[in-house]
């Protein structure tokens, strides 16, 4: 909601009124100074949506605060006019805060929803960092969604493999729900999600293969190079249920400089919907992409969510940290998932993380099934999920 600055308001007075934390009404207004507001001024809360309103014959602000549960205060920072100057048919602006669902989560998303609901998300919570890390091989772009102000940097990501594509609704899911409990200070399973906010920075990339998804979730590309090509690789069939691989053919999971000459000796030795390393160690943008951020972004621990098996992966080669273990220990306890240390696969986004930084890194295969699991698993998947995401405040 976009509210003009009147005499007197200062940044801390506004947080007030709208019962928000300073922090955050600072976060949703990057380019203005906190300390310099102007009249006139144009600034954005988070929160709040406008709701337009006729004065009717009878009506005083008081009245209306009354009847639609809006305090008096916000009402008048909301509507710069004299409160015993109303006239019927004048309009004024209702402040109205967010409680209710905001995106749907009815079927699996392709690039364009979850470009469409990431803005809508940024709209209504300007204190979120919404920004390109790259462009995938057909130059869709890839996201990141940045929340949190903590100490803690924990990133998390979905859909590496296309027919994956229902960890990208678990990763949208828990945001939308995250910041309507920031905006109804109702905590999520007991945990305040205002605490969460300032202890832990959390980075999420919801789709890091969106022509994989797109190919999965729409059908052949309408770009006649991308189309003969992934026919190709397809055999000439229209069914892409077992394709994991980006639209060239390459697994990104198999992207990843991990000893990645084992994978590629004993992999796909061309392109193929799945399993297929490609010609050497991050050739493919979306690869690159995600190495690129986790190097800017130096993360504490990272999880990559994939389906399925419902289990968790979380050592490679011995270069987990010692906290490795209680962490998966506790990701195992609220999911009922399986924590398993070793497996005979490298190459992989969590190998490489472990293997260069010596942190801990995670793979959890969501739900059981044969992918593309199908959408009716959705809801159980992610309440097994969403305790993994909250227990990350005390571990």
């Amino acid at each position: 909601m976009d509210l003009v600055i009147q005499p007197g308001m200062t940044y801390y007075r506004i947080a007030n009124t709208f019962k928000i934390p300073l922090s955050q009404l600072i976060n949703a207004n990057p380019y203005t100074n906190p300390n310099m507001l102007r009249i006139g001024q144009v600034i954005n809360i988070p929160y709040y949506q406008t709701q337009p309103y006729s004065i009717q014959n009878g009506d005083t602000l008081w009245k209306i605060s009354q009847e639609n549960q809006i305090p008096m205060e916000q009402i008048l920072a909301a509507n710069p006019v004299d409160p015993y100057q109303l006239r019927i048919g004048d309009s004024i602006t209702l402040p109205v805060r967010i409680r209710e669902d905001i995106l749907e989560f009815n079927q699996p998303y392709t690039s364009d929803q979850l470009e469409e609901d990431l803005f809508t998300l940024v709209n209504l919570f300007p204190f979120i960092t919404l920004r390109e890390i790259g462009r995938s091989v057909m130059n869709k772009p890839i996201y990141e969604v940045s929340i949190g102000e903590g100490d803690k940097h924990v990133h998390i990501n979905g859909s590496f493999h296309a027919n994956e594509s229902i960890t990208s609704s678990v990763i949208m899911r828990f945001l939308h729900d995250y910041l309507l409990s920031l905006s109804s200070n109702e905590p999520i399973r007991g945990v305040d999600m205002n605490t969460f906010y300032n202890q832990i920075t959390l980075s999420l990339v919801p789709m890091v293969n969106p022509d994989g998804v797109d190919l999965l979730n729409e059908g052949l590309p309408n770009e006649e190079e991308f189309r003969d090509l992934v026919l190709s690789i397809n055999n000439q069939s229209t069914n892409f249920n077992n394709w994991k691989a980006n639209i060239r053919g390459v697994d990104l999971n198999n992207q990843f400089p991990a000893n990645w000459q084992i994978e590629s000796n004993r992999k796909r030795q061309q392109p193929s919907p799945r399993d297929y390393p490609g010609p050497s160690p991050l050739s493919e943008p979306e690869a690159i992409a995600l190495a690129n951020l986790v190097e800017e972004k130096d993360f504490d621990r990272v999880l990559a969510l994939h389906t399925q098996g419902k289990v968790i992966y979380w050592g490679y080669e011995g270069f987990e940290p010692s906290e490795a273990q209680s962490i998966v220990n506790e990701y195992g306890r609220v999911s009922g998932y399986v924590p398993i240390r070793y497996v005979d696969s490298h190459a992989g986004f969590k190998d490489w993380f472990i293997q260069d930084y010596r942190r801990p890194g995670y793979t959890v295969e969501l739900g059981r099934g044969t992918n593309p699991l199908p959408f009716r698993q959705f809801e159980e998947i992610y309440e097994k999920t969403l305790g993994i995401f909250l227990v990350n405040l005390n571990i």
